[in-house]
C-alpha cells in the first residue's frame, strides 16, 4: 500500500536547504523541524525511509490528526508529559500504557485517552514507582477499565505510591510483578520481560523493561534502566528505541547504543530541566549511528504507526 505524505508549505529558503542536504548528504528524511514551529494547530509528518511502513506525526497537542482508525496497525503515542514518561500502545483495540507521568499531568493523561477512543487499559504499567512515572496512574485507574497492572515488587512511603494502591483497592483490582522472560500479547504484538528487579535503593534499575515485537520491527522501551540492566539484558537489535532514563548519562552506553542500533529514538524530557537531560553524549551515540533522535522537549507529543 502506497502511503501518504501529508506535508505542509515550505518556504523558498526551506526547499534550499533541502537541495543542498541532498546533495550533501544524500536522500535523507526531512526533519519536522523544516515544516517550522509547532503550535498547537499544527501536526508534522514524516516518512522514515529506512523502516518500511513506518509513519512518525509529531505535534503539542492531541488532535484528530493523531487517530488512526486502523485497528490491524501498532500505533505508539509517546505523550508530552514533560520530565517524566506516558507510552500508550495500541493494536487490534487492545491498549497497554506504560507510565503515567507526574501528578500534575493525570487529567491531562484521561482527556488524552478518551481522545484517542480509549475505553480500557489491557495492560497497565508502572515501570518504577517514581512519581514522574506513576504520578498519574491514581487518574488513569479511576477512570478507565483496567485489565493488568504490572509493577515491580518495591515499595516507597510517598504519597504518590499510596494513591495508586488505594485507587487498586478501590476497585478490588491487583498489582502483578512480572518475571524475566514472561511473554504476553497486545493484539498481534508479542511483548518480553527483559529486566524487572526489586532493587530499593536504585528504583531506576527496579524498572520493567519491555520489548515488543511486530511484524518484522522490534521496539524496547527502557523505563529509567542504567548501564547497569543494559549489560544484563538479552536483546539485539531493536528499529525504535525509548531511550532510558530521559536521555540521561546513566543509561545509553556507547557499547549499548552501538549493539541495539536504533533507527529511531525517542527521548521523554521536560524543557530545560534542572537535571540537564538529555546528555549532550548521549545524543551523539545516537547521532553517529545515524537514529533519528525525537524529543517531546521539542517536537510535543510523538505518534508512530507501523501498517
Amino acid at each position: 500500500m502506497k502511503k501518504i505524505k501529508k506535508t505542509k508549505s515550505i518556504s523558498i529558503l526551506g526547499i534550499i536547504v533541502c537541495l543542498l542536504g541532498v546533495i550533501l548528504f544524500g536522500t535523507r528524511t526531512i526533519a519536522p523541524e523544516i515544516f517550522g514551529n509547532n503550535t498547537s494547530s499544527e501536526v508534522n509528518t514524516v516518512n522514515v525511509e529506512n523502516l518500511e511502513n513506518v509513519i512518525i506525526k509529531t505535534g503539542e497537542t492531541i488532535t484528530e490528526d493523531f487517530i488512526s482508525n486502523n485497528n490491524t496497525s501498532l500505533k505508539t503515542y509517546f505523550l508530552n508529559v514533560g520530565q517524566a514518561d506516558s507510552i500508550l500502545i495500541q493494536n487490534n483495540e487492545k491498549n497497554m500504557l506504560i507510565d503515567a507521568g507526574n501528578n500534575e499531568d493525570g487529567e491531562m493523561l484521561v482527556n488524552n485517552l478518551k481522545q484517542l477512543n480509549v475505553e480500557k487499559i489491557d495492560y497497565l504499567i508502572g515501570t518504577h514507582p517514581h512519581e514522574d512515572h506513576i504520578g498519574g496512574m491514581d487518574n488513569i485507574i479511576n477512570n478507565f477499565e483496567i485489565g493488568t497492572i504490572y509493577m515491580p515488587n518495591v515499595q516507597t512511603n510517598t504519597k504518590t505510591f499510596e494513591d495508586v494502591l488505594d485507587a487498586v483497592s478501590n476497585k478490588n483490582l491487583k498489582i502483578e510483578t512480572p518475571k524475566v522472560n514472561d511473554t504476553f500479547l497486545l493484539g498481534e504484538a508479542n511483548c518480553k520481560i527483559l529486566s524487572v528487579t526489586d532493587d530499593e535503593d536504585n528504583l531506576n534499575q527496579s524498572s520493567i523493561v519491555i520489548q515488543l515485537n511486530f511484524k518484522d520491527l522490534s521496539y524496547l522501551f527502557m523505563g529509567d534502566a542504567e548501564k547497569e540492566i543494559e549489560e544484563s539484558i538479552d536483546v539485539g537489535k531493536v528499529n525504535i528505541l525509548k531511550v532510558g532514563h530521559h536521555g540521561s548519562d546513566t543509561s545509553s552506553s556507547l557499547d549499548f547504543i552501538n549493539k541495539i542500533a536504533p533507527e529511531v529514538s525517542i527521548i521523554s524530557v521536560g524543557k530545560d530541566n534542572s537535571y540537564g537531560h538529555p546528555s549532550d553524549d548521549v545524543i551523539k551515540r545516537l547521532e553517529n549511528i545515524g537514529s533519528k533522535v525525537y524529543r517531546t522537549d521539542e517536537v510535543g507529543n510523538i505518534f508512530i504507526e507501523q501498517n
